[in-house]
C-alpha cells in the first residue's frame, strides 16, 4: 500500500476510535468558561505552537471566548527563553496575566510533556501552575498523552495507529478536534463567513420565487 492511502486510512481509523466523551466534555468546559467570563490560554510548541495561533482566532471569532496563546508574542517568548530560560517561559506569561480560578489552559502537544526526557517540561510547568490556582486544564495529546493527559480535567489522547506517523496525525487531529469543537452549536456563537453567504443566498433565492 502506497504512503498516501496508509495516511488516509489512519486518518479514518482515528475518526472510528477517538474518544468522544472526553470531547463532550472538554465543550462542556469551554461553555462554562466562556459563561463565567474566564479566559482561555492555548499552549503548544513546534508545529502545535502554529496550530495554537490559529485555534485562538477561532475560539475568539466563532466562538466568542476570551483567548491568548503565549507564542504569538515572539519579542516576550524570546526574551523570557534568553533571560529565564525556556522551562518558565510560559509561566512567566501566565503569571502577569494573572492566571486564575476562572480561567483554563488548552495544551496542544504530541508527547504531552515529560519532564524525564526534558520535553516540553514549559507546558509541564504551566499545568502545574494551573493546578496551583484553580484554573481548569483540557489538552489534546498524542502517544500516550504524556504529563498532560494526566493533569487535565479532560484529555483527548489521539489513537496510535503507525508509530511512524504519531506526529503528523496528532498535530493534523489537533486542528480536526478544535474545529470539532468551535462550530459544535453549544460554542458557535458567530456564523463562518462562507456558511453565513451560503445561507444568505438561499434566502434571497427564496424570496425571490
Amino acid at each position: 500500500m502506497n504512503y498516501p492511502r496508509l495516511y488516509l486510512d489512519a486518518v479514518s481509523t482515528i475518526a472510528k476510535n477517538i474518544d468522544l466523551s472526553a470531547i463532550e466534555d472538554m465543550i462542556n468546559i469551554l461553555v462554562d468558561i466562556r459563561k463565567i467570563n474566564g479566559r482561555l490560554f492555548i499552549l503548544g510548541v513546534g508545529g502545535s505552537a502554529a496550530n495554537c495561533s490559529h485555534a485562538v482566532n477561532d475560539f475568539r471569532k466563532l466562538a466568542g471566548i476570551d483567548a491568548h496563546a503565549p507564542t504569538d508574542n515572539v519579542s516576550e517568548l524570546t526574551a523570557r527563553t534568553n533571560d529565564e530560560g525556556w522551562e518558565s517561559v510560559f509561566t512567566g506569561y501566565l503569571n502577569v496575566s494573572r492566571l486564575n480560578q476562572n480561567d483554563c489552559l488548552l495544551i496542544l502537544s504530541v508527547g504531552g510533556g515529560d519532564e524525564s526526557r526534558g520535553v516540553s517540561v514549559n507546558l509541564i510547568r504551566a499545568m502545574e501552575m494551573a493546578q496551583s490556582r484553580g484554573a481548569r486544564i483540557i489538552a489534546l495529546v498524542g502517544r500516550d498523552g504524556g504529563i498532560a493527559a494526566k493533569m487535565a480535567d479532560s484529555a483527548v489522547v489521539i489513537p496510535v495507529i503507525y508509530p511512524d506517523m504519531i506526529t503528523p496525525l496528532s498535530e493534523a487531529w489537533q486542528s480536526v478536534v478544535w474545529h470539532l469543537m468551535v462550530s459544535d452549536p453549544r460554542l458557535l456563537a458567530k456564523e463562518n463567513k462562507w456558511e453565513g453567504l451560503a445561507r444568505e443566498e438561499t434566502i434571497a433565492a427564496g424570496a425571490n420565487k
